[in-house]
């Protein structure tokens, strides 16, 4: 499809202001996700996500949209509101034009909403102010309306009012995102060489590493040869395709899209997000990457069984390819053995990150007085 006819965006809010069911939503009205297949927080695919009710990890997906008699692409990140994965967001901010900012109009603008939108602003996006949960009996809609309006220095009718539980204002939102969001921009088209900016992995034991990528130039097919720029790490696609919201195979994946690799590498240590994807050959400059986040707890981390500390590093290994923000170096005590100091973004994510490690990769843990 044309660049003219793309659009990507983020959803970005507090915790718990209803990003999650407005992306519901518009699967639904976009026919993305077909009725009998619904369900809540669809884009929260992890276990943890669904029994907590909250957003760990963004998620790409793909919709396709009818407007004014054209079909249009629209590519949304869903991304998480808790502080302590808002590396999540910076990165997915890296990725898209423009972004919603979600206000819950039973709570107003709180400290998250200030944070993401100061981070929206720094990467320049298009900013579309919404509030959420109007069909509350507690909603200040025409107050947090105000609210919203004063933070971003425009009239409060141009604030959206939105429903994601009853769908209300979903369509006008859709509308605004094609309207307001900047068509994608491609210095060499999408016939030029191929150069894509990773923001995020996937890892499967029979596919090696599965990297999300925003195409910036040109577009790629299964079976070309592509190289990490600086890993420097070559690589033949074994496969190429879009999130709907599962994975799907296409022919190709061209500049302004959003989309997937399969590298087949194994290794988890290679490559990191930020890095850029060229063509083997390719003499274009890499792109800017991300800054590496600073962890603000520490923990140590061992297993109950000694013979298990190969297993935890790959695991942990592994983790990282999802969790880019997780940091960890080997140590060793002279009473629990070898193990790993780990560092995090905050309590929370150590909590989850811990969790993860019991029950995807089935580890007993011990873990230390957090620091």
């Amino acid at each position: 499809m044309e660049l003219k006819h793309i659009r990507n965006f983020s959803i970005i809010a507090h915790i718990d202001h209803g990003k999650s069911t407005l992306s519901d939503r518009m699967l639904e009205v976009t026919h993305t996700v077909e009725a009998r297949k619904m369900k809540e927080q669809v884009l929260d695919s992890m276990e943890l996500e669904r029994e907590r009710g909250i957003t760990i990890k963004m998620q790409p997906v793909r919709m396709e949209h009818t407007y004014k008699g054209a079909q249009y692409i629209l590519n949304l990140i869903d991304t998480p509101g808790h502080i302590d994965f808002s590396y999540e967001v910076s990165r997915a901010m890296k990725a898209v034009e423009g972004a919603i900012l979600l206000v819950d109009a039973t709570q107003g603008v709180q400290a998250q909403t200030l944070s993401v939108l100061a981070m929206a602003r720094e990467e320049g996006l298009i900013i579309i102010p919404a509030v959420s949960k109007i069909d509350s009996p507690i909603a200040r809609i025409a107050e947090v309306k105000e609210e919203v309006a004063k933070l971003l220095d425009i009239d409060s009718s141009e604030v959206f009012e939105v429903s994601g539980k009853t769908g209300q204002g979903v369509t006008e939102i859709l509308g605004a995102i094609i309207e307001q969001i900047p068509t994608p921009v491609s210095d060499l088209g999408t016939a030029g060489n191929f150069r894509a900016l990773v923001f995020d992995f996937g890892y499967s034991t029979h596919k090696g590493i599965i990297v999300y990528v925003r195409v910036l130039d040109g577009s790629i097919s299964r079976n070309d040869t592509l190289a990490f720029s600086q890993a420097n790490e070559k690589f033949c696609a074994l496969g190429v395709g879009i999130f709907h919201p599962d994975m799907v195979d296409t022919e190709t994946i061209s500049a302004g899209e959003i989309g997937y690799i399969l590298t087949g590498i194994k290794k988890p240590g290679v490559i990191f997000v930020g890095d850029t994807i060229l063509e083997q050959k390719s003499t274009l400059p890499a792109l800017p990457g991300y800054m590496r986040p600073q962890p603000v707890v520490w923990a140590s981390v061992y297993p109950e069984d000694a013979d298990d500390f190969m297993t935890l590093k790959q695991s942990l290994e592994i983790l990282r390819l999802s969790d880019s923000s997780l940091m960890f170096e080997e140590e060793a005590s002279g009473v629990l053995g070898r193990g790993f100091r780990c560092g995090f973004l905050g309590m929370l994510h150590m909590e989850i990150v811990n969790e993860r490690l019991r029950r995807e990769f089935d580890l007993e843990l011990i873990v230390t007085t957090p620091s």
